[in-house]
């Protein structure tokens, strides 16, 4: 497995990381098998979260033994210091170690998230409380949207940067790598298949790699897959010409209903939340976790039958899509 160092952290992870969202739907002892199978095969990067249900737990299973040579992220949507505190306690507890390597702030959407994990009283403190304590080592942040992760790099706060990445969502590209690497801040892409939607998966990861990211971390719940991912890890990450060509094929396809999260639709004027939406229909229909996704719909203020078919959210939509009959297509998957 091919490793890349994670920005200034100087922590040498492997190129092909495990993401811990799918263990959740597959029963312990599996999750041994899967895990056990990646660490075997040189995954020595494990990212999970607070929110992923028991995902910590079942890691927290098998890591002990492995300790000295993995680097174990998770994360938490907590903004306060109060909050974060529990958060990262509870981790600890979970998966059964007394630190972790990378702690990062999950899931800043927004400047009123950023404002208040900055804030007097707010999330950073108690990152920044917990490394100097040795509960942590390294503090990262994690989101959806380019443009806010900017800022939040900008603040010169922050060790390592995680957002989606694959050959349909590529914002990244523009400015957040590059001024990423001029910080000498570790990049590790999530959604390295958008969510499952790519099949050329051994592609996606060269494509992911060759533009610069220092992890991608698929998620994975078979031992099948774990084999298919490590081996794309042990390669040459450089696309071939044809291998180049079947991507763009897949990615122009994709392009036509893929929501890339932009959010150029938004606001709504009946308020739905049309990226949330997208994004929790992608973990129902992707990625198994039906319950899990109607689960975090149940609670949106407004719901996909609010829509007054106005149409507004197309005309803002810089990639045309289709949102009224994508949103009509979620409905089926989210909405009892």
């Amino acid at each position: 497995m091919q490793l890349r160092r994670l920005g200034k952290t100087d922590l040498q992870v492997s190129v092909v990381g495990f993401g811990g969202i799918p263990i959740q739907r597959i029963s312990s002892d599996q999750a041994v098998k899967v895990v056990e199978a990646a660490v075997s095969g040189g995954i020595n990067f494990i990212d999970t979260a607070r929110a992923y249900t028991d995902s910590e737990s079942k890691l927290g299973a098998i890591i002990g033994s492995h300790r000295n040579k993995l680097i174990i992220a998770t994360k938490s949507m907590a903004r306060s210091r109060k909050d974060m505190a529990r958060d990262i306690d509870i981790s600890l507890r979970e998966m059964k170690t007394d630190y972790i390597d990378l702690y990062q702030l999950h899931n800043v959407k927004d400047e009123g998230s950023l404002e208040k994990v900055l804030a007097p009283g707010g999330a950073l403190e108690a990152l920044q409380d917990a490394r100097s304590s040795g509960k942590i080592r390294f503090i990262g942040v994690t989101g959806h949207i380019a443009k806010i992760l900017v800022k939040v790099i900008k603040t010169g706060e922050f060790d390592t940067v995680q957002l989606p990445f694959n050959p349909v969502e590529t914002a990244a590209l523009d400015e957040l790598l590059p001024l990423a690497r001029e910080m000498d801040m570790g990049t590790i892409a999530m959604k390295p298949f958008a969510g499952g939607a790519f099949k050329n998966k051994a592609s996606c990861l060269k494509f992911i790699l060759e533009s610069g990211f220092t992890t991608a971390i698929p998620g994975m719940d078979e031992v099948s897959q774990v084999v298919e991912n490590i081996t794309a890890g042990q390669t040459d990450s450089v696309l071939s010409g044809e291998e180049k060509s079947l991507l763009d094929e897949e990615t122009e396809l994709l392009g036509r209903k893929f929501c890339r999260r932009c959010e150029y639709c938004q606001p709504c004027p009946r308020g739905i939340d049309i990226p949330t939406i997208f994004l929790l229909q992608g973990y129902s229909t992707r990625y198994g976790l039906q319950e899990w996704a109607m689960e975090r719909y149940q609670p949106l203020p407004a719901k996909i039958s609010d829509c007054a078919d106005c149409g507004e959210c197309e005309e803002k939509c810089p990639y045309s899509l289709p949102i009224r009959e994508m949103l009509k297509e979620a409905e089926t998957y989210l909405e009892k």
